[in-house]
């Protein structure tokens, strides 16, 4: 059973937020993600001054009970809760235990799309091996033997960030498992993570799209950067 203050932190987000509530910015919202949540209806930028003026009045919960509200956060309709929940990790990420990842997978697989899956990659994720090198190989080749659709976007681009620091030969071994994908959220992570890696090594880029059979998506994302590079000369 959930703690009394960790529902209770919950329960204060979710009235701050349900306060900010627009029924007609909802419907818009909502067909954006194709009707895949509820949403409450508030963009961006009046979402993050609610957020902050929460924690400013609130603070962040206690380390003991940030699990216990972020799942409680996570399993309500209106996709805004679970966009307050991952401001939490954000703010709380710095001193992210090994353990949260087993949090992080949770969330990865539940009420699963771009919006909260991408964030989780690259900003939670991502990080986080970092912090644990030794966790990665383990972590992400169990992902990608999931066969989970998400779990395997997530192992493609947890390193979106890591420039220089990228392990080329995972990253590309987990591509070339991939390459054949029909689901279009595989094909556009496959281009985005070599897009980003572009920044860093284009040539290596270059070399490794031509050298290997990828969709017409992934090579077109992959090769972006470098195109618009070439296009300026």
């Amino acid at each position: 059973m959930m703690k009394k203050q960790a529902l209770a932190y919950a329960q204060a987000a979710k009235a701050a937020l349900e306060a900010g509530a627009d029924a007609q910015k909802a419907v818009a919202m909502k067909a954006y993600m194709r009707d895949q949540f509820e949403f409450l209806g508030i963009p961006q930028p009046e979402r993050k001054l609610i957020d902050d003026r929460f924690l400013s009045e609130h603070g962040l919960p206690e380390p003991a009970e940030l699990e216990a509200v972020v799942r409680a956060l996570w399993e309500l309709p209106e996709r805004e809760y679970a966009y307050f929940a991952l401001g939490l990790l954000s703010r709380t990420r710095k001193n992210a235990p090994p353990e949260r990842l087993g949090l992080l997978e949770w969330l990865i697989v539940t009420h699963s799309w771009w919006d909260t899956v991408d964030e989780l990659a690259a900003n939670q994720v991502g990080p986080l091996l970092a912090k644990y090198p030794e966790l990665i190989e383990s972590v992400t080749s169990r992902w990608m033997d999931s066969g989970h659709l998400w779990l395997q976007r997530t192992a493609i681009l947890f390193q979106l960030k890591y420039k220089a620091k990228t392990d080329t030969a995972l990253l590309y071994s987990y591509i070339g498992r991939l390459a054949g994908s029909k689901e279009f959220f595989i094909r556009k992570a496959i281009g985005w993570a070599l897009r980003e890696y572009s920044k860093t090594a284009p040539e290596e880029v270059s070399a490794f799209v031509a050298e290997h059979e990828l969709s017409p998506l992934s090579k077109r994302e992959a090769l972006k950067v470098i195109n618009r590079a070439v296009a300026l000369e």
